[in-house]
């Protein structure tokens, strides 16, 4: 059956993976998804991931990351724009997440970036999802 929406399932996966105190999870890959992982290991919220080829779409392994307490450090993760709601915004009217504590990612024209990378850049597009 298809998945509505594999970001959705992306975010779903890695925050029980954390709660279950996983190493790792796989995920099955995109372009998107790799690009939301990239974003997710520069700002410091998983330790690594890996594209894994295979005969089909390929898969996403994503390495969690955790403090000395054995918490997750993508504490949270939430969904913003969704298949039937998108939520778009303009560079000026982007707001930082539990003020500056977390990151929005966005998908711009210029590719996938955190809110103060697209504030710097002035550019606006579709939140992804909020990362604290």
């Amino acid at each position: 059956m298809a998945m509505s929406d594999p970001i959705s399932d992306m975010l779903t996966r890695i925050r029980n993976a954390g709660k279950a105190k996983f190493n790792s999870v796989d995920i099955p890959g995109s372009k998107l998804k790799t690009e939301l992982a990239r974003v997710l290991k520069d700002e410091g919220f998983i330790r690594n991931y890996k594209f894994i080829k295979d005969n089909k779409q390929g898969i996403l392994r994503v390495y969690l990351k955790y403090d000395e307490k054995q918490t997750n450090a993508a504490y949270g993760l939430e969904r913003i724009s969704k298949p039937s709601r998108r939520v778009y915004v303009k560079s000026k009217d982007i707001k930082p997440v539990l003020s500056g504590m977390g990151i929005a990612i966005l998908s711009t024209s210029k590719g996938i970036m955190t809110d103060k990378k697209a504030r710097s850049e002035n550019v606006g597009g579709e939140i992804l999802c909020n990362v604290w």
